[in-house]
């Protein structure tokens, strides 16, 4: 009986030793399945979900996600349309794209974050700010490029994302940066909206992109940057890592496919009916002799001197000459109606002749002037303006008072110009013969030219005028390390033109 109890007793604690052995074996399979499945969560966490950043939440906001759309649909089809064009303005693109993933981080911390004092607000823009210097330094630095209309659509447009620090209405302020980059993408469409509709699907992709940032503003910051309700206060020293990282930004787009294949490649030049005519007159063999006329003794020169004195042989009588056909008559150009008007913020001048009596006087800072085709005629603009054009105008006068950005003479001849105030740029590009009139608080503007002409300066002097030619002709020497490029000398004109005024 004792053994027996005995080899119970043994049974029971092998039992029970064997399910302590399972249960903990359980126990371990949970643990490993609670870590894989943290694991598999975090896989499948959505873009920008970015678990805890010092002790903040990473949860998208809808915010957040709504702004996230818009990068992967229209930033999206832009950088896509930019990269088929290629060159400068795939460049830009790519700079406009790392603008947007800045301000996507700042949107992201703003979200997590209360709102700071003003002055750490500033310290936090500057990744942002830097990135809109940068695209704007690409634009003044490539004036020569064939895409600078392009350039310029972005340059004058791209502060727009600067809308964070505007209240209370930031969506206007947008609104007025879609309309600088109108003023260019107009060029672009009237130079390739009948020969290349890729630049035409560019421009739409990028005025996309403000229109549904607008959007964007209006649904979820209409008076100004949402900042979090909750959470520590934003710093430079807490939030700069947000910004710094930018965890969660969408990926960018795949690479375009191969361009497609113009209809024209790989076919076979079709033959002219006037070659297939030559190649069946060559084929002839023989034959191609029985079209000839004989030539008696009396018409050859070489036997009847008198001929060569009298030009040549006699006309043949078989041959008859009759007229060719004329050409057609070209048609006299399309007469234009002028215009002077002002359209949303651009004054619109256009047509104009034989008018010197042309005034623009309720001018405001924001607008634009635009001068296309005048011709013997002067215009004269009161007041500060934001920019100036001179387009494909011929003997065309300008006064103005002061301008903030730039004024622009392009594929002009014989331009006139006075500065009666400030203006700090002056861009000309081909153009032949350009007299500019400087005024005393204009002398630190800066004169960039390209492919012109004739250009002349014109500087205050004791109640008069010297004028300063541009350079036209460089010689340029290798100095053993690089190229030295310098102006060649051009005579000072003694009798400068009279200034407009």
């Amino acid at each position: 009986m004792v053994l027996r109890s005995d080899a119970t007793s043994l049974q029971r604690a092998d039992g029970m030793e064997r399910m302590a052995e399972m249960q903990g074996l359980m126990e371990r399979l949970e643990q490993a399945v609670g870590r894989l499945e943290l694991l598999s969560a975090g896989l499948h966490r959505p873009p920008g979900d970015c678990g805890e950043i010092n002790g903040v939440s990473g949860g998208v906001t809808p915010s957040v996600e709504a702004f996230d759309k818009l990068m992967n649909s229209m930033v999206a089809e832009f950088l896509k349309n930019s990269r088929i064009l290629a060159g400068d303005v795939e460049t830009h693109a790519e700079m406009v794209h790392g603008a947007f993933q800045a301000q996507r981080a700042f949107l992201l911390m703003a979200s997590q974050y209360q709102q700071p004092q003003e002055n750490d607000v500033a310290a936090l823009l500057k990744p942002i700010s830097e990135k809109i210097q940068e695209i704007q330094t690409f634009r003044e630095r490539n004036r020569g490029s064939k895409m600078f209309n392009h350039l310029s659509a972005v340059s004058e447009s791209i502060p727009a994302l600067g809308w964070i620090a505007v209240s209370p209405k930031p969506g206007p302020y947008v609104k007025e940066m879609n309309d600088a980059a109108t003023f260019y993408t107009n060029r672009v469409l009237k130079d390739y909206k009948h020969s290349d509709l890729r630049h035409v699907d560019w421009v739409k992709s990028y005025l996309n992109i403000w229109s549904e940032l607008q959007a964007y503003i209006k649904e979820h910051h209409t008076t100004g940057l949402t900042w979090s309700k909750t959470g520590p206060v934003a710093s430079t020293a807490s939030a700069l890592s947000v910004l710094s990282l930018g965890p969660g930004l969408p990926p960018p787009p795949p690479p375009p496919g191969p361009p497609p294949l113009f209809e024209s490649e790989g076919r076979r030049e079709e033959s002219s009916p006037s070659r297939s005519a030559l190649f069946a007159q060559l084929n002839q063999g023989e034959a191609i002799t029985k079209g000839l006329r004989h030539v008696t003794d009396d018409q050859k020169t070489y036997k009847n001197p008198s001929l060569r004195t009298h030009g040549g042989q006699t006309p043949s009588p078989t041959k008859s000459h009759t007229p060719g056909p004329k050409s057609p008559q070209s048609h006299p150009p399309k007469k234009h109606a002028p215009v002077l008007e002002l359209e949303g913020k651009k004054w619109r001048v256009e047509y104009q002749e034989d008018r010197n009596d042309l005034v623009i006087s309720e001018t405001e800072l924001r607008q634009v002037a635009y001068i296309f085709k005048c011709s013997k005629s002067t215009l004269q603009i009161k007041g500060k303006i934001n920019s100036i054009t001179i387009d494909s105008c011929k003997k065309f006068g300008l006064v103005f008072d002061n301008v903030v950005g730039i004024v622009e003479v392009i594929n002009s001849k014989d331009i006139q110009m006075q500065v009666m105030g400030k203006v700090p740029t002056i861009s000309i590009n081909k153009t032949e013969g350009c007299h500019i009139y400087l005024s005393e608080d204009a002398l630190d503007c800066e004169i960039v030219s390209a492919k012109s002409s004739e250009m002349n300066i014109l500087i205050p002097r004791d109640g008069d005028y010297r004028e300063f030619p541009v350079p036209e002709q460089f010689k340029t020497a290798w100095d053993g390390s690089k190229l030295v490029t310098e102006p060649a000398e051009i005579m000072v004109s003694e009798r400068p033109p009279k200034p407009l005024t």
